[in-house]
């Protein structure tokens, strides 16, 4: 059923927020607060510049003072030549040859990042945007660090101050073997090419990402884990000045490193509270030219990921940000045959998309469901919406109004609240304001979304109003299983929409909400006309029963390219064209999902031509892809390598507890 057009990291997307990835393990904080500042300036690596770095303090303390947490500039990471040192002194090529091996020299280097973004991503900034690289240059390395202080003595082989105190850091990651490989790497690296000592501590996922310790308290001083890049680069929670979790903010945020550069700060501020993306092109180019000049956080490598298909294949649009069945339709085979199976070493758990987040999940259900729009390298097409609703094409709004006390708004924090003396929200110009008395004006955002005519169900019913009315009821019922209602609660539930036609709707924000992906369509339908095999209607089913129901829990019906016919647990989902598809009857008339109790068995299956495709959430970037990239040169199969979104970085932390 067509309910989010988006992967579930959609809604993320939409908050702007980042997340450390599920195989480094570990959610988001909540959203951060406001805490207080003190100034503290330290110098940088270019004498003419200088970079404030704040110490946020407790509550009626100073720098330095007894108490006040995460004040004191760190006494190694708190100089800015010591780390850019270090990222001059690592070899990034060759940790990247540590756990990919097995890549040609190119490959190699297309998973090179330069800032926070790849450098494919729309919003990424080069060097001719002014930005400041980090190759591998240890001699450069080890000049900062005279500069800085750290000496190496004859016969030493780790640098010291004045003091004698040794250049010596404890290093913080997973103990998942992948990190342990190239952490080991990077440990005789800046040991062997600086003298820099780093005492590797490599802790339980569960204590790294714990709620209550390693990262979240900003227990370390050199960290590495990943984040997840998404089509919309977010970013505030990561790197404002108001994001540095704290003993005093609940440890709320994400600025783990404790970093508050002004320029940066604003910048990624202003790319967020922006429609306009020529403006928040800007912006984040901006951000990253204080992002790497400071040198708070190291990109290390983006991740690997690969996918293997039968040479009959034609129009395989793998791609590092969408699903490979998101152009299922599209797909053809040139030798005649009328199936294609995909191999998946993980079953769905569901076919009910509201109450999933799993990759292979999504895949299954894109088959059934369709996508509304996609997302291929970084960015957005519409498939079964009818444009984007831009600001530019006339479809959106967004005017300034007034907002009085009593009104409902959407804060500074991204929660819709009434609007009362204390509140913080963004005005219309962009600031943080705390809201007193009297009128303020604000941005409110209005938006029209047409999907494409002619959307018919697989039974051959059209799409209608009822049909889109009970798609937005049912995903912002709390009761449906839903568990981020935060795109919801911006208009107000199904109140804030207005279905003006079968293909067509209107959402009314509130004020303040200037989602970054305001042009995508956030909601589908649901068949409000299917009949239950109890006789209800589905549109007539409480929304706490949905996710039990086998009509859409097993056998939805939706408006896709194919129509799921079995589901054999354990072992395969097999799907049939539907002849109903807006953009056309498929080429290929079956497709099937076979489940696999492990990655060499898939692997097998795609060499022996058992199976067509196996995609990155089934490859993987294990030794396993090695075998299918032989299987590609010697021309038996097709392969694609591509730099994923997800990338390890390596945080440095500022200051001392």
């Amino acid at each position: 059923m067509g309910i989010f057009s988006k992967r579930p990291t959609a809604i993320v997307a939409l908050m702007a927020v980042l997340v450390p990835i599920l195989a480094a393990c570990g959610g988001a904080p909540a959203a951060p607060e406001v805490i207080r500042e003190t100034v503290v300036v330290v110098q940088t690596a270019e004498p003419i510049r200088e970079t404030v770095v704040v110490a946020p303090t407790a509550e009626g303390g100073t720098p330095g003072t007894t108490g006040a947490a995460f004040t004191t500039p760190h006494p190694i990471l708190g100089d800015p030549k010591v780390r850019q040192a270090i990222a001059y002194c690592t070899n990034r090529p060759e940790l990247i040859q540590s756990v990919y091996s097995y890549l040609t020299p190119e490959q190699q280097e297309g998973l090179l990042m330069d800032t926070n973004l790849p450098k494919t991503h729309w919003a990424a900034a080069s060097d001719a945007d002014g930005i400041v690289t980090y190759p591998f240059d240890p001699e450069k390395g080890k000049a900062l660090l005279e500069e800085a202080g750290w000496k190496l003595e004859e016969g030493e082989t780790v640098r010291a101050n004045a003091d004698g105190v040794p250049l010596t850091l404890e290093f913080t990651t997973t103990n998942a073997q992948f990190r342990i490989t190239w952490a080991t790497v990077l440990e005789k690296q800046l040991l062997d090419n600086c003298g820099i000592q780093i005492i590797r501590k490599h802790a339980p996922a569960s204590w790294w990402f714990g709620s209550a310790s390693g990262l979240r308290r900003r227990d370390f001083e050199l960290g590495a884990y990943a984040w997840v890049g998404e089509a919309d680069p977010g970013g505030r929670t990561l790197y404002a000045c108001d994001q540095i979790p704290l003993p005093d903010n609940n440890w709320n945020g994400q600025n783990y490193m404790g970093w508050c550069n002004q320029s940066a700060s604003n910048a990624i501020t202003a790319a967020n509270n922006t429609l306009n993306r020529d403006e928040r092109i800007e912006n984040y180019k901006a951000f990253q030219v204080e992002f790497t000049k400071d040198m708070i956080s190291l990109p290390l490598f983006q991740r690997l990921e690969a996918y293997g298909w039968n040479k009959a294949l034609q129009n395989m649009k793998p791609d590092p940000t969408e699903y490979i069945t998101a152009n299922a339709y599209e797909w053809a085979r040139s030798d005649n045959e009328d199936t294609i199976i995909l191999g998946f070493t993980q079953e769905p758990d569901t076919m009910f998309t509201l109450v999933s987040s799993a990759a292979v999940q999504r895949q299954a259900a894109q088959l059934v469901e369709g996508v509304l729009t996609t997302q291929y390298n970084y960015d957005f097409q519409p498939v079964l919406q009818d444009g984007l609703s831009t600001i530019e094409s006339g479809k959106a709004k967004n005017e300034v109004i007034e907002v009085k006390e009593g009104d409902t708004v959407w804060d500074a924090t991204g929660a819709a609240v009434e609007l009362k003396p204390g509140v913080e929200l963004i005005n219309s110009d962009g600031e943080t304001v705390t809201y007193q008395s009297g009128t303020v004006k604000m941005n409110q955002l209005t938006v029209t979304y047409d999907l494409i005519e002619g959307i018919t169900w697989s039974d051959g019913e059209p799409l209608k109003k009822a049909d889109l009315e009970l798609g937005v009821k049912i995903v912002c019922d709390p009761k449906s299983g839903n568990v981020s209602l935060t795109f919801c609660e911006s208009h107000q539930g199904a109140e804030g929409m207005n279905v003006t036609s079968d293909t067509s709707y209107t959402i009314t924000f509130l004020p303040g909400v200037q989602w970054p992906t305001y042009y995508l369509a956030p909601y589908g339908g649901y068949p409000s006309h299917l009949e239950l095999s109890d006789g209800r209607k589905l549109a007539d089913v409480p929304a706490e029963e949905w996710a039990t129901l086998p009509e859409v829990a097993e056998t939805p019906l939706g408006y896709g390219p194919y129509i799921l016919k079995e589901w054999n647990k354990g072992q395969s989902l097999v799907y049939e064209a539907n002849p109903n598809f807006v953009l056309g009857e498929p080429k290929v008339k079956n497709v099937v999902i076979q489940i696999f109790a492990d990655t060499n068995a898939a692997v097998a299956a795609l060499l022996t031509g058992e199976v067509d495709i196996l995609e990155k959430a089934t490859l993987g970037a294990g030794p396993e892809v090695e075998t299918v990239l032989k299987a590609a040169e010697e021309g038996k199969i097709e392969a694609r390598t591509d730099a994923s979104p997800t990338w390890e970085h390596m945080d440095m932390n500022l200051f001392v507890r």
